[in-house]
């Protein structure tokens, strides 16, 4: 019984009594508690331990003194306490990264730079300005990071005290001159992080001494000149990242020969040679696309062992396709070049690993090569716009991890397989432009995950197979320019994009087949032999924007479509407008019968329009995405459950009225706007201001709004975010079934409607360009949000509310944090977007992604400068311009004239702000620039 008694005393003594009876140092408690009080943190306890606080880290077990303390993401702005904990000798790190500072006293520096003892220090994330500060003494500090804040000006000698400096970072900034070449006495630096910033000149040689330097990033800047020769000395070197600048010349011999080199990257610049010395063995990731590299790639370029990555697309090489690759190369990338002669077959044999192959856009010639079902692995195959031949090669079938094959704009010619079905994981199957024949195989129903269906300008024959319905995630089908006739089955109800049957043989009526497409965009049913009267249903498609009919045999009145729909009719003698006046009557042998009957019919119509004009006016109509509202049936106004403020603005407190605004959302004549995810009303208060208040269905399952408890949390979360040009929630209210969330009044609408609708002359380049800006500035404060990212699941030019033609305001903020991708019905843009915003990643994943919501950004960039639809005749805008940018003679042609011939300073001006475009619209996130440098480089445009 007594050793029970010892073992238990023993455990509380050693074990349980350290954690908390460690006593720490008077000096160092008091300092912390005095700090808490000026932060006035709620999570920490002045009655406990400061050892126990959050964000602090003490020496265990004897807990008397503070080595390290992060207040990273604390939401700090006032930056006065900081000298406070320089009195903490014993502190070896600081992180104060994910704050709101703007500035750091120069007493810190003084004081902290006293404690030899301190190793790292972060004030990454913050809003800091000015010039880098003097770091005179900090004789012991290894680890610098200043990135992503707004410090300015040139780096000269504040950082040369730094003798034991190893890891620097000040990447996202906004630094000037030259890249420093002194970092730290000792030259002991191991991390060197530059990039995103607006340095310029030639990299300076002595970078090339510091021999310890694991890794260098310098990408996004304006650097130009060649790559140092004593880089080749850096034998310990890992990772060197140059993209985005302006380097030309060769590539150093010995660069990729460092034994340790794992990644070198650098896309975007002006090279024009290839090192010819044997690839190291450690390097993974090679990345020289968007170059002007030419000659032809040596064999040795694509043999290292550890090889996983190789880009050398939208270069000039010439010659044919390597022969022998790496076995462990994962991503082989040599599209848009001049690449020539047949596809290896021992190339595919050799290389198991091979997921991802692109060789797009080059002049390759004969088949495909049968043993291309060497690779199990290969998720995407890219042979589209060369010269190959023959037919389409059974072994194919055996690729079933596919997800994309694009065969389009080649030579080949026979049938499509019997069996494509096997591929069952394709979501993307473009063989356009080709010289196929024989029928669309019925099996193509068991490619149940395709997006986009492409096998325009082919010489198909037979009927469209029933089973096409059965495809139930295609967004785009296009089968224009074929010899198809018969029956047009139901066609996939989820299609958005396109749906293009033109230059076929099919006749009779307009099948009613089509009337179920109602996400349907463009819908191309010209050059057939259709007759009869065009159907009421098509222009009751509520997402219709184009619809071509031309050149059929169709009689009669066209039905009344929405104004924001373009409909050709072209080809068809027929067939009239309702506008239209009828055709004149000869007067030679008109009876008075007819004329009575004439006057009686006019009469008639007279009165109907008169009906119908007055019926318009009598109703208050809304504009639903350009759509009338079907009813305008007042309804009871829900049941408020519960409503908080969320603004602390005094004027809107006092605006809100949740009974007013209750009742304003229960007339459908007060909706302005529907999106995929919501429903906008305006709703007028007591005082006369007007407010958004937008309704999310509370049952519907992809919006997991979960408890109230959790959705306040959430939402309160958005409402104390500080940022012009983002619609940040005001209130919220909560009923039985919906939430409803209240936001400022935008009186313009969306850039949609503006951009694309009559009002589109208003926008010059002016208001356009101070939009991107907006709209930059909104989307790079969201990626750089304190706590975490806050990512747009359906960024786009509808999403986007416009207070003036230069103000703009980015919406939908709060559908990350409500809508569960997982709980969707299966479209793809359902949650990842609306169509032409999506990246093409997003066919692999539906994971949102900052590269995304770039991605995104670039397109409304385009919109902008091009003043084309995300979608225009069925082609995605980003694909268009992309394909056009390759010659540089056409880049004027993208422009919008009517705003480029304004003068050559806007032209110029928009020139620079495609390229920003380009790169945002790139196909692999990687090579897609952070917002925060897509915001800096628009601002550097003017």
């Amino acid at each position: 019984m007594k050793s029970s008694i010892y073992g238990i005393s023993f455990f509380f003594l050693f074990c349980i009594f350290p954690l908390v009876s460690g006593q720490l140092a008077s000096n160092q408690s008091n300092t912390m508690i005095t700090v808490s009080h000026q932060l006035a943190n709620s999570s920490w306890n002045v009655e406990q331990n400061p050892c126990l606080w959050v964000g602090v880290t003490c020496n265990a077990p004897h807990n008397d003194s503070i080595l390290s303390l992060s207040l990273s993401g604390f939401g700090l702005s006032n930056s006065s306490f900081l000298p406070l904990l320089c009195q903490i000798n014993s502190l070896q790190s600081l992180d104060f990264s994910s704050n709101l500072f703007n500035s750091i006293p120069v007493e810190f520096f003084n004081t902290c730079g006293e404690i030899d003892g301190l190793k790292s220090l972060n004030f990454s994330k913050n809003k800091l300005v000015g010039s880098l500060p003097t770091f005179q003494k900090f004789v012991g500090l290894e680890s610098l990071d200043l990135s992503f804040n707004s410090l300015n000006g040139s780096i000269d000698s504040q950082l040369n005290g730094l003798s034991a400096l190893k890891s620097l970072n000040l990447s996202f900034n906004s630094f000037t001159g030259s890249v420093p070449s002194r970092l730290g006495k000792s030259r002991v630096l191991e991390q060197l992080e530059l990039s995103m910033n607006r340095f310029t000149g030639e990299i300076a040689s002595e970078i090339g001494e510091h021999g310890n330097l694991i890794k260098i990033d310098l990408s996004g800047n304006h650097l130009n000149g060649l790559i140092p020769e004593s880089f080749v000395n850096l034998t310990k070197l890992e990772t060197l990242i140059l993209s985005s600048n302006q380097l030309h010349g060769a590539i150093p011999a010995g660069l990729l020969g460092i034994t340790t080199l794992q990644r070198f990257s650098a896309n975007q610049n002006n090279f024009v040679g290839l090192p010819s010395t044997n690839t190291s063995m450690s390097l993974k990731i090679l990345d020289l696309s968007y170059n002007k590299i030419t000659g032809r790639i040596l064999p040795q370029l694509l043999l290292g062992s550890n090889l996983q990555t190789v880009d050398l697309s939208y270069n000039m090489l010439t010659g044919p396709v390597p022969v022998t690759i790496s076995s462990s190369l994962v991503r082989l990338r040599l599209g848009s070049n001049n690449l020539s002669g047949p596809i290896p077959s021992t190339s595919f044999v050799s290389s198991p690993n091979l997921t991802y192959l692109e060789l797009d856009n080059n002049s390759l010639t004969g088949t495909i090569p049968p043993q291309i079902d060497s690779n199990p692995k290969l998720a995407l195959l890219n042979l589209a716009q060369n010269k190959l031949n023959g037919t389409l090669p059974d072994e194919l079938l055996n690729l079933k991890q596919l997800e994309v094959l694009k065969l389009q704009l080649n030579e080949l010619s026979g049938e499509i397989p019997n069996q494509i079905g096997r591929l069952n994981m394709l979501s993307v199957l473009n063989i356009s432009w080709n010289s196929l024949n024989g029928i669309i195989p019925p099996s193509i129903s068991n490619c149940g995950k395709l997006i986009n269906l492409n096998l325009q300008n082919n010489g198909l024959t037979g009927s469209i197979p029933d089973a096409i319905g059965n495809l139930k995630f295609l967004l785009e089908l296009r089968l224009g320019e074929n010899k198809l006739h018969g029956r047009i089955p139901d066609m996939p109800q989820k299609l958005q994009i396109s749906l293009n049957l033109s230059f076929n043989n099919f006749d009779g009526p307009i099948p009613k087949t089509l009337s179920q497409l109602n996400d349907l965009e463009v819908l191309d049913l010209s050059n057939n032999s259709f007759s009869g009267e065009v159907p009421d249903f098509l222009g009751a498609l509520p997402s219709l924007s184009q619809l071509v009919l031309s050149n059929n045999q169709l009689y009669g009145v066209l039905p009344q479509f929405k104004r924001n729909v373009s409909v050709n009719i072209d080809g068809n003698p027929q067939l009239r407008r309702t506008q239209d006046n009828p055709p004149v009557l000869s007067k030679k042998g008109k009876s008075v019968g007819v004329t009575i009957v004439i006057t009686f019919a006019a009469a008639v119509l007279a009165v109907v329009v008169v009906a119908i004009v007055f019926l318009l006016i009598s109703r208050r109509l809304s504009k639903v995405n350009e759509e009338q509202l079907q009813s305008l049936e007042v309804l009871s106004p829900p049941r408020v459950i519960q409503g908080n403020m969320l603004t602390a603005n005094g004027v809107h407190r006092s605006n809100i009225d949740f009974t007013k605004a209750m009742e304003a959302v229960a007339s459908p004549a007060n909706i302005v706007l529907k999106t995929r995810f919501s429903t906008y009303y305006k709703a007028m208060m007591p005082s006369g201001a007007s407010y958004y208040v937008k309704k999310l269905n509370w049952s519907d399952k992809i919006f997991q709004l979960g408890s109230p408890d959790k959705f306040e949390q959430e939402i309160e979360a958005l409402g104390k975010l500080s940022n012009s040009n983002i619609m940040i929630p005001l209130a919220y209210v909560l009923t039985v079934d919906s939430a409803y969330l209240f936001y400022e009044f935008s009186p313009k609408g969306t850039l949609y409607d503006i951009l694309h609708g009559s009002l589109k002359s208003s926008l010059d380049w002016a208001s356009r360009y101070s939009i991107a800006v907006g709209v930059a500035q909104g989307l790079a404060f969201l990626h750089g949000c304190t706590s975490s990212p806050i990512l747009l699941i359906d960024l786009s030019s509808r999403s986007i509310m416009l207070k003036s033609l230069k103000e703009p305001q980015v919406g939908d903020i709060e559908l990350c944090k409500v809508i569960d991708p997982s709980k969707s019905n299966g479209s793809l843009s359902t949650v990842a977007g609306s169509v032409g915003y999506i990246p093409p990643e997003y066919a692999y994943t539906m994971r949102v992604t900052m590269a995304g919501n770039v991605y995104s950004f670039g397109v409304v960039l385009l919109e902008l400068l091009t003043g084309k639809a995300a979608v225009s005749e069925g082609t995605e805008l980003a694909k268009w311009v992309l394909s056009n940018s390759v010659r540089p003679n056409k880049l004027d042609h993208i422009l919008d004239f009517s705003i480029s011939r304004t003068s050559l300073v806007v032209r110029n001006q928009m020139l620079a702000v495609l390229k920003v475009a380009l790169a945002c619209v790139s196909g692999t996130p990687e090579s897609r620039p952070k917002m925060k440098s897509v915001l800096r480089m628009i601002l550097n445009v003017r």
